[in-house]
């Protein structure tokens, strides 16, 4: 009976996991594929909906300052690639080793002239340590960061990229003295 038991309790935790989009994965569980695909209603939100409200309040950086997030460095154009911006981790997140579209590890800011950075994407790590392969989110692999020892994915949700949401680098962001 006791065995019984507890595989119905696993059972049913691995039901409920799998009847939602938006659950965290360890970077050793890829998220099922069919993910990019499926229908989003006010019911059940897709992940980029889950990240987009999960970050709105993140537009403005004291609130991201105030959650925990820390300055990664400052605005970047990386070689061969292009503009990136400024970089702010949440070290807690960065070293749960999960990818929750609820909380990310990183917020990606693009300077303004007015002083105050203007949110224009997210950032998923995993360090190396944690994952013996690079992840994946709605089918797209994490590239590896070798200066930061993780395993990285840029989304620009809030910044339209005409490379594609997943690029590395976005054209459209600034560094101001990249023009």
């Amino acid at each position: 009976p006791h065995l019984l038991k507890h595989a119905l309790t696993l059972a049913t935790a691995a039901a409920l996991v799998a009847c939602t989009d938006s659950a965290p994965f360890s970077p050793n569980r890829t998220p099922d594929a069919s993910l990019a695909s499926h229908p989003t209603t006010a019911a059940a939100p897709g992940p980029l909906a889950i990240l987009e409200r999960a970050t709105v309040r993140y537009k403005n950086l004291d609130n991201a300052i105030a959650d925990g997030f820390l300055l990664l460095h400052d605005c970047e154009v990386r070689p061969g690639e292009g503009p990136v911006g400024t970089v702010y981790y949440h070290p807690t997140r960065l070293l749960d080793g999960l990818v929750d579209p609820a909380s990310p590890d990183a917020l990606i800011y693009e300077p303004n002239i007015e002083g105050r950075p203007k949110l224009v994407g997210i950032e998923f790590a995993v360090p190396y340590q944690l994952a013996p392969t690079p992840p994946t989110f709605l089918g797209n692999t994490f590239q590896p960061e070798d200066e930061f020892g993780v395993f990285a994915l840029h989304v620009w949700i809030w910044r339209k990229n005409p490379d594609g949401m997943f690029a590395e680098s976005n054209p459209r962001v600034s560094c101001g003295d990249d023009q």
